[in-house]
């Protein structure tokens, strides 16, 4: 038979499961399948010895289905490989003719050997002195290390065929969507929110999210701004329900009673107490924020004490011991920095007081909220209420 290429998809921390294991591991696979439909052809998975082997029909686009796979959480590495006949010289012919592919830009090699199939006539260290010589007939440059090598290749013996592979990419990590509960993520248009979400996701947590907007005084193209970073993040987390909630009454209510000094204080508690009703809808049993300690006024831990006085639902803050540059290097990686830093500001921004109070009190936060209709702002804000469905 010909050398086909497959996907091997090594886990991570569901090897640590131990009686849960299995629920874990069709979870996973049901997230891979899942990842797989956006990329052309068909393919079809098989689990064994802690590995998901992916296989694509004839035609199908593998590159589009390693570059999906390697963001689905829970997989710890991920890696090209080719399947071949279960015989020393079609896996000769496999390592001679894809080399480079193996090996990538590595100066330095060892090979392994796994033998499933004992019936096999040579033993795994013949295995590896037979594969070894041959990479190095390709590839004069290269040099043999056993003990620090830049790439090992892998030579694996199984009961319907051989299967060779080489380089090995980081996957996600975590565990999989889905093994948790859902949150609600308030998302904002900035660069920490779509973090903390990436963050809950990558511990299992299924995602919606809900956006804040105020027209007039924010965009359409700000909303679109939100819609592209949940797409984003729903390259990692599956489809997210973005929900996008009129506040404009809720801060001109604040602009017209309350003390300038407490505005954005007493918008976050609005948008909190919002979004748990939304949770609630949803059955999200937590709610999800981007803030880190003392990065703004409303960050000091007086003011998220002052916030989460608001609801009852549990919030989650990943990114809380964060400093900005750490958050800025994780959005790069996860992609969503770009999208955050483009020109659109959202409701918090435009209404920032010019002297915030850092050090709230809690009396004087309820005090002051005391003087608007807070059910009524609520209830009507929640009416507004639009989801679109992001996968």
């Amino acid at each position: 038979m010909n050398a086909n290429e497959i996907i091997l998809l090594k886990y991570g921390e569901i090897v640590l499961k131990g009686l849960n294991r299995n629920k874990f591991n069709q979870l996973l696979e049901k997230n891979v399948r899942r990842a797989l439909k956006k990329a052309d052809g068909e393919f079809r998975t098989e689990y064994a010895q802690s590995i998901l082997f992916v296989r694509g029909a004839e035609g199908s686009d593998m590159d589009a289905a390693f570059a999906l796979l390697k963001k689905v959480f829970g997989v710890a590495t991920v890696c090209r490989g080719l399947e071949c006949e279960k015989d020393m010289d079609a896996i000769r012919a496999v390592l001679r003719e894809h080399a480079d592919g193996l090996l990538g830009a590595a100066r330095s090699f060892k090979c392994e050997a796994k033998r499933s199939d004992k019936q096999f006539p040579l033993k795994s260290p013949e295995i590896c002195a037979v594969c070894g010589e041959e990479l190095l007939e390709a590839c004069p440059h290269l040099r043999v290390d056993v003990h620090d090598p830049e790439v090992t290749v892998t030579i694996e013996i199984r009961d319907r065929a051989a299967v060779v592979h080489g380089v090995r990419e980081h996957g996600a990590g975590g565990i999989p969507v889905g093994s948790e509960d859902r949150a609600m993520l308030l998302l904002s248009g900035g660069i920490d929110s779509p973090v903390a979400g990436y963050m809950t996701a990558k511990r299992g947590a299924e995602l919606d999210a809900v956006y804040f907007e105020t027209p007039p005084y924010t965009s359409e193209a700000a909303r679109e701004k939100v819609i592209s970073l949940a797409r984003k993040l729903a390259e990692y987390a599956g489809t997210i329900r973005l929900h996008s909630v009129n506040l404009t009454e809720v801060q001109q209510a604040i602009a017209a009673n309350c003390d300038e000094r407490l505005f954005t204080l007493l918008l976050r508690r609005f948008m909190m107490r919002c979004a748990e009703r939304l949770a609630v809808q949803a059955d999200a049993v937590a709610l999800v924020t981007g803030e880190s300690i003392g990065q703004v006024a409303s960050q000091t831990m007086r003011s998220i004490a002052s916030t989460d006085d608001a609801v009852t639902l549990p919030v989650l803050r990943p990114c809380i011991g964060l400093d900005k540059e750490e958050i800025v290097v994780r959005a790069r990686q996860i992609g969503t920095f770009e999208i955050s830093t483009l020109p659109y500001e959202d409701c918090c921004v435009l209404f920032t007081p010019r002297h915030p109070n850092t050090r709230p009190v809690l009396d004087d936060v309820r005090a002051e909220e005391a003087k608007l209709d807070v059910d009524g702002l609520v209830e009507r804000a929640v009416r507004t209420d639009r989801v679109l469905r992001v996968w």
